[in-house]
């Protein structure tokens, strides 16, 4: 089957400036009106309306309606998961321009990307599981461990209620750090956890995200990372892995 015109269509689509600073309004997760979509993609309403319709109609966003309110999100992980990608590639370029971050520290070092945690501190929590053999992690996908089912049991992370038609978990490439962080239902586990216990708190029209002190303490307890966040708008606090044994890589 030729699938080509189709990509064509969304690339398109996605293409538009103000289509795609919407979509990456939405990277979190959230649900957000006409108007504010509107406001992030420097549009007039008028002219918003007609660029919602044309992504919903392609599928890429979904429509809730409350009383007279309209409020958009992104239609599945799926679309999410495509604008990762995009961004990384986006970031790809001469050799001279490569990995070079312009986002801020602050959104570098923590974020939401769609349903789970996204920066250095995802990164680092990524690392951590797999290098303690809690998480099993290849090109396609993620495998839990007996030992990191444990883990999560005594983390207070119930993954048996995981929806089954989701991707259990999965490596998804930071495109700020260039490495993988988790997402999955493992990934957004982690996510809830950190916000249910005030490790980390949402930036108010940002996907990023703060770690609090009571997080600092929750990651290097549970982790062994540092969750310091950034001190100033130039410099992010350091992450750090202890050496836990001859088989812990430093």
């Amino acid at each position: 089957m030729d699938t080509g015109p189709k990509i064509a269509q969304v690339a398109a689509l996605v293409g538009d400036p103000a289509r795609a600073n919407m979509l990456s309004a939405l990277m979190d997760g959230r649900t957000l009106t006409a108007s504010e979509l509107a406001y992030v993609s420097g549009v007039a309403p008028q002219t918003a309306s007609g660029h919602l319709a044309k992504l919903s109609d392609a599928g890429l966003l979904a429509l809730e309606k409350q009383g007279r309110r309209r409020y958009f999100r992104l239609a599945s992980p799926l679309v999410a998961r495509m604008l990762e990608g995009l961004m990384v590639v986006a970031q790809e370029g001469p050799a001279r321009q490569r990995n070079l971050w312009r986002g801020g520290e602050t959104l570098r070092h923590a974020r939401t990307c769609y349903d789970h945690m996204a920066g250095r501190i995802a990164v680092a929590i990524a690392d951590r599981l797999v290098q303690q053999s809690f998480i099993l992690l290849d090109e396609d996908g993620g495998q839990l461990t007996d030992a990191g089912r444990s883990f999560f049991d005594e983390l207070g992370v119930d993954l048996r209620l995981a929806s089954k038609r989701r991707v259990f978990c999965r490596p998804c490439l930071d495109w700020s750090e260039r490495r993988p962080h988790l997402a999955g239902a493992v990934g957004a586990a982690i996510l809830r956890h950190a916000l249910d216990h005030d490790w980390v708190e949402h930036i108010r029209d940002s996907r990023a995200l703060v770690v609090t002190p009571v997080g600092v303490r929750g990651l290097a307890t549970t982790f062994g990372i540092e969750g310091a966040p950034p001190t100033d708008g130039r410099r992010a606090g350091c992450i750090t892995v202890p050496r836990l044994g001859s088989g812990y890589p430093g």
